[in-house]
C-alpha cells in the first residue's frame, strides 16, 4: 500500500467520526497520521541482528549487567493506542557481554511494532537469550495502557507488570530475587 492510498483511508475515517477532512485544522492531517504510523511501527524494518551488528563480545565477566528504567512507547494492537513505560533488562554474562546501548535498541525494535506488552516483554527476552546464551536473562515491563486509561474501565492509575525470566533467573530465587531488588531499588535522589 502506497502512502497516499493509505491517506485516503484516514480520510474516510475522519469522515466516518463525523469531520471534514477538508477543514483547516484537518488539512495535512491524512498525511500526517499515516508517517507518524509508520514511525511508530517502524521496528518491522529492522532486526536483532541488524542492531546488534556484531557488538556482543567476549568477557570473562560474570556477575549480573542491569539496565533499568529504558522509556518504552509502544502501541497496543487491540486498538491501536498507545502504551508506555519502563523496561528493565538484566542478564548474567556465560562468556559473552554486549554494548550496553545494544539493550534500549533492542527493546526499541519490538516496541516499535503494533504489540501486547506481555509479548513484548517475552520478545526482549528471547532475543537477549538467543544472542548471548547467557546464564540467564530477566525483563520487567511496567507500563501505562491509554487504551485502560482513557475508554474501556477508565482507569487512569492503573499500571500493567510483565515478567519474562530465562535461566538463572527462573531456577534460582535468589538471583531472581537480587534483580528485583536492584530494579525497584531508588537512589538517594529519589529516582
Amino acid at each position: 500500500m502506497q502512502v497516499a492510498e493509505a491517506g485516503h483511508l484516514v480520510e474516510g475515517l475522519l469522515r466516518f467520526l463525523g469531520e471534514d477532512p477538508t477543514r483547516e485544522g484537518l488539512r495535512g492531517t491524512p498525511q500526517r497520521v499515516v508517517r507518524s504510523l509508520q514511525s511508530l511501527t517502524a521496528g518491522y524494518e529492522h532486526d536483532v541482528a541488524g542492531v546488534v551488528n556484531g557488538a556482543a563480545f567476549a568477557d570473562t565477566y560474570s556477575e549480573m549487567v542491569i539496565v533499568r528504567d529504558i522509556d518504552v512507547y509502544s502501541l497496543c494492537e487491540h486498538h491501536l493506542l498507545p502504551f508506555f513505560g519502563r523496561a528493565h533488562i538484566a542478564y548474567i554474562p556465560d562468556g559473552r557481554v554486549i554494548g550496553l546501548s545494544k539493550l534500549p535498541r533492542i527493546v526499541e525494535i519490538f516496541a516499535r511494532r503494533l504489540q501486547i506488552q506481555e509479548r513484548l516483554t517475552t520478545q526482549i527476552a528471547d532475543a537477549l537469550d538467543d544472542v548471548l546464551s547467557p546464564l540467564g536473562v530477566g525483563v520487567i515491563i511496567e507500563a501505562a495502557h491509554l487504551c485502560m486509561m482513557m475508554r474501556g474501565v477508565q482507569k487512569q492509575n492503573s499500571r500493567t507488570l510483565t515478567s519474562s525470566m530465562r535461566g538463572v533467573f527462573l531456577s534460582d530465587q535468589r538471583t531472581r530475587a537480587e534483580f528485583m531488588e536492584l530494579v525497584h531499588r531508588r537512589r538517594a535522589d529519589g529516582t
